[in-house]
């Protein structure tokens, strides 16, 4: 599984994307949000980004790829449950959270967006949020059994040397 992360400033362009029904999507998590849609989900997270005046990109943007074969097998549920790990590893889960899964492509990925904005108006420190996203991604895939970047690269890696070795 792959993760990415980035800290991005346009809540209702990115919500918008994710609920984008030429990408097959379907809302697959949600944490303290009772909006449906794009607009409302993103009056909710600007009510709170009210409470932090300071910070410009008070969204965190997120893409959670499991690989082919195991995003193929991966239900809704699947899914939510990888969501809501992955929030837990990035100690996220006391923010508001909207997911939405594209299968739309070979991979089935998960878009997730997260409000940096607490309840209690503090910012989450978005430094290294793509390196800290990697890391949660690997320790999310080891905790639910599901393949890690390290573990394709090796497959490869493997692969390569066996094709070598013949030639």
């Amino acid at each position: 599984m792959i993760g990415k992360g980035s800290s991005i400033s346009s809540t209702l362009g990115a919500i918008r994307y994710g609920n984008n029904p030429e990408k097959e999507a379907e809302q697959i998590y949600s944490h303290l949000i009772v909006g449906e849609t794009p607009e409302e989900i993103t009056q909710e997270f600007r009510a709170v980004q009210q409470l932090n005046q300071n910070c410009e990109r008070n969204i965190l943007s997120f893409i959670l790829s499991p690989t082919i074969k195991d995003g193929a097998s991966m239900s809704k549920e699947d899914l939510a449950r990888l969501t809501k790990v992955f929030l837990e590893q990035m100690k996220l889960i006391e923010h508001q959270v909207v997911a939405f899964v594209h299968r739309d492509k070979e991979h089935t990925h998960v878009h997730l967006y997260v409000n940096r904005i607490d309840l209690n108006g503090r910012a989450y420190n978005d430094s290294y949020i793509g390196k800290q996203s990697q890391l949660a991604a690997e320790r999310t895939a080891r905790e639910l059994g599901i393949q890690t970047v390290k573990e394709v690269q090796y497959d490869k890696s493997v692969a390569m040397n066996n094709m070598r070795s013949e030639i």
